[in-house]
């Protein structure tokens, strides 16, 4: 069974699991889901239309599921989804969607500090961290594994790759391929993120061939395309230059290359 405190606000419409524990003065709102094993903090607010997994920890004074700040938004129902194992400390704040059945995604494992804000429509992949007061804008998508340092902040739109990392007292206004390292404001990428491969088990082999994409789209002095030109047919099959070479291909907001701003 559940565990409510007396003095908590939950709605006939919520759904609480199993062995789910509501602190002091915490509000529930109607149409949320909390998974089993989900912990809600003291004074925690869940509005309506916000899905939360199990095994989660929400801190003291987070707000969930906050209507977007966006001047598009008209009213129309749609969703924050919080996946399982996901801790949200003190005073984050993270919206819903804008537009009909859209979603604001929080992947599995991840940790969204303290005083933090996720905006609306933005998407988080598993294992990702936002360290104290991070703000990202609308429709921002950071990939699976990537770490925020505090007080970073992201520009609408803009997309992080897998495994980035992103130094403190940052500001982005373009796109982080996946692996690598960028700090600063301006921002600049400075190199792999070594740190993070090694923890996530990538062989030397593959560091050494994600330090190589780095150095031709980055070091280059050459065009993207001709640096580009030098990898091998083994080099292009392998997964890792595949996905960074899709990332940028796919990029809508460009990359920040050699200390200008451009669309490779």
């Amino acid at each position: 069974m559940s565990k409510i405190h007396p003095t908590a606000v939950v709605s006939p419409g919520a759904r609480l699991g199993e062995n789910v524990k509501v602190g002091p003065y915490a509000v529930i709102s109607d149409k949320v889901e909390i998974g089993s094993g989900t912990v809600i903090s003291s004074h925690a607010a869940i509005q309506p239309c916000v899905r939360v997994g199990k095994n989660c920890t929400i801190g003291e004074h987070a707000v969930l599921g906050g209507l977007p700040q966006d001047t598009r938004f008209q009213g129309e129902e749609s969703f924050l989804e919080i996946s399982d194992e996901v801790v949200v400390r003190e005073f984050a704040t993270l919206h819903r969607a804008t537009g009909k059945d859209q979603i604001t995604r929080i992947g599995k494992g991840s940790c969204v500090m303290a005083y933090a804000h996720v905006s609306h429509n933005c998407s988080l992949g598993e294992g990702v961290t936002l360290a104290n007061a991070v703000q990202l804008a609308g429709h921002v998508e950071v990939g699976s594994g990537s770490f925020l340092g505090g007080s970073t902040g992201v520009h609408q739109f803009v997309r992080i790759g897998r495994l980035a990392m992103v130094g403190a007292h940052s500001y982005l206004t373009q796109d982080l391929p996946p692996f690598l390292l960028g700090t600063g404001h301006p921002f600049r990428v400075v190199g792999p993120n070594r740190v993070g491969l090694e923890r996530a088990r990538f062989s030397s082999g593959d560091r050494m061939l994600i330090t190589r994409m780095y150095r031709l789209v980055y070091r280059d002095i050459r065009p993207i395309a001709q640096a580009l030109a030098d990898l091998t047919a083994q080099e292009l099959a392998a997964p890792e230059v595949a996905e960074f070479l899709r990332f940028i291909k796919e990029s809508s907001r460009g990359i920040r290359l050699k200390g200008s701003e451009k669309t490779p």
